[in-house]
């Protein structure tokens, strides 16, 4: 295998036995380790084909790898595979500035595409914590969503085009630049999610928006979840489609976190509040902007809806306020072992369903910690829950969260994808008449099973 694959990419560009390095072996949350054959650092699309071509005919496994940074174990590789890292095909081939597109290749780095739209006047709207180290292929492949897709939506909803390489090696490419094509099936939303399980994503073509000239951000403080659908019904119709952003943090997810960061800054405002809301809007007039996000939150004052608010006079200050929400990797490190879930709801439904989360968790690990916060504007809820007293602490905690969230019609998964942490729950948010069409699916484009074997559907 090892000659096969240099003869295809180079011995530069296949690492093999002891020289793999820790960072292709395990998860970021250290809870699963693999032992991939080969890791292969091909530099073209092509080359990407002919691997697949290899392995296609040699029954071999293949696992793409993008940044690393997944949260549900998809990027473990199966035993003695191939894991196909992009990291050389990182190159930002066009910006657009007619049709407000960027042309780019899988492997770039999602702040390094952020920047460089920027510096052109362009923004991309999808935004996460591991914007850093994630890559496009990587953020394609689990349709991420980040902090606004309230206002721009997930990954899928900036995919014009796409380019990706089929299970048999065969490349299909639509790199059309046009919000309008209905010329039959649209295939790359079969790509868009499917975390590297029927195809690699090597090229995208995504949609560009104007940058915005002003921001306003502010904390809010709220007396119950109750009033949170009413707070952000009326930021929406007050900022005219400006808001961007609108976080939730129950108190107890506030107070651990701001607590942890005192070091490095003073909290933003006390913590006891039931529901802390992190708002954004972004226009493109900075003194009506500014103006009009003062009056909506002093009317939010006058009827009873929030109880505090601080907004940020400074980026210095903007920086803070998003630190409580995004710089969690450091403190979240205490809690050890811990579990985390990425569910999603009806904004109607978040209040019973952490009433019932809390219920469910307490009674199976008396004791245990348990945090909410996450994306509340589009119900994409992630829950913390720390260490429990029982040799089945995970699947316990598991239990319950996912239970709570069948009970209110919600996702097992908002925006991280399956992987093989959530094989077991998948059934939970998909009829067994959905997971057999998707079963279907899979077999139609790798008949063989070795794109990704193992993630996304579970064994009969």
């Amino acid at each position: 295998m090892i000659d096969a694959l240099q003869s295809i990419v180079g011995c530069d560009g296949v690492v093999h036995g002891d020289a793999i390095e820790e960072r292709y072996r395990s998860d970021i949350l250290k809870k699963s380790r693999s032992d991939p054959g080969a890791v292969i650092r091909p530099r073209s699309t092509e080359e990407v084909a002919a691997v697949l071509r290899y392995a296609h005919s040699s029954a071999t496994p293949v696992t793409p790898w993008g940044g690393g940074t997944g949260l549900v174990g998809g990027g473990l590789a199966a035993p003695g595979g191939i894991l196909i890292d992009l990291a050389r095909m990182n190159q930002i081939a066009e910006i657009d500035r007619v049709s407000s597109t960027v042309t780019v290749e899988a492997g770039a780095v999602l702040q390094n595409v952020q920047e460089a739209v920027e510096a052109e006047g362009f923004l991309l709207p999808l935004d996460l914590g591991s914007r850093g180290s994630a890559t496009i292929g990587g953020v394609i492949s689990t349709n991420a969503g980040g902090v606004r897709v309230l206002r721009w939506g997930m990954m899928r909803d900036m995919v014009l085009g796409l380019e990706a390489v089929l299970a048999d090696g065969t490349i299909v490419a639509t790199l059309g630049k046009s919000l309008k094509d209905n010329a039959g099936y649209d295939w790359k939303h079969l790509m868009i999610g499917s975390e590297g399980t029927l195809g690699i994503v090597t090229r995208a073509v995504l949609r560009l928006r104007p940058q915005p000239r002003s921001t306003q951000t502010a904390l809010l403080a709220t007396g119950s979840v109750e009033q949170v659908a009413n707070i952000l019904h009326k930021l929406q119709a007050r900022l005219a489609g400006r808001l961007s952003s609108f976080e939730l943090m129950w108190n107890d997810f506030y107070a651990f976190v701001s607590d942890a960061q005192r070091e490095q800054r003073a909290p933003p405002m006390p913590s006891g509040s039931p529901i802390y809301i992190l708002v954004e809007a972004m226009g493109d007039d900075a003194t009506q902007d500014d103006a009009a996000f003062s009056s909506v939150l002093e009317q939010l004052f006058e009827a009873g809806l929030i109880t505090d608010a601080v907004i940020a006079q400074s980026e210095k200050q903007r920086d803070g306020l998003w630190a409580v929400r995004e710089d969690l990797i450091d403190v979240m490190a205490a809690i050890s072992p811990r579990y985390a879930f990425d569910v999603s709801m009806a904004l109607a439904d978040m209040a019973a369903f952490v009433a019932d989360a809390q219920m469910r968790v307490e009674a199976a690990l008396p004791g245990a910690t348990l945090m909410f916060y996450g994306h509340g504007g589009d119900g994409n809820l992630h829950v913390v829950v720390g260490p429990g007293n029982h040799p089945n602490s995970a699947e316990m905690a598991s239990d319950a969260v996912y239970t709570a969230t069948r009970s209110v019609g919600g996702s097992i998964s908002a925006e991280h994808g399956i992987g093989t942490y959530k094989l077991n729950y998948i059934g939970l948010s998909r009829s067994p008449a959905e997971l057999d069409l998707m079963r279907t699916i899979k077999r139609a484009l790798d008949p063989s099973n070795i794109l990704n074997p193992g993630k996304v559907l579970p064994p009969r």
